[in-house]
């Protein structure tokens, strides 16, 4: 995993990272994101920390990274999430 992706969430969002800034990290809406954890269309594990839903800032650095990587293999999906198409 990148060691300037977890820097870079550490040092803008902390070591907890709300769902709402997920979302925007990933670029989508709050609701959208909770809708695609629940269907498992994202590996993004998740907790709740005082009735906060939370990412640990290094698990949202490895799933951007995946993503990388998924996007840079030949003939990938680009348009998929954990390997399910949207």
């Amino acid at each position: 995993m990148s060691f300037l992706t977890q820097a870079y969430l550490l040092e803008t969002y902390g070591p907890r990272i709300k769902i709402a800034d997920c979302a925007t990290v990933l670029g989508m809406a709050e609701k959208t994101l909770r809708n695609k954890i629940s269907a498992r269309q994202i590996d993004l594990p998740m907790y709740v920390d005082c009735g906060v839903k939370c990412a640990d800032y290094r698990d949202l650095a490895q799933y951007l990274d995946d993503c990388r990587a998924r996007a840079r293999t030949p003939g990938a999906d680009s348009y998929t999430f954990s390997g399910v198409p949207i």
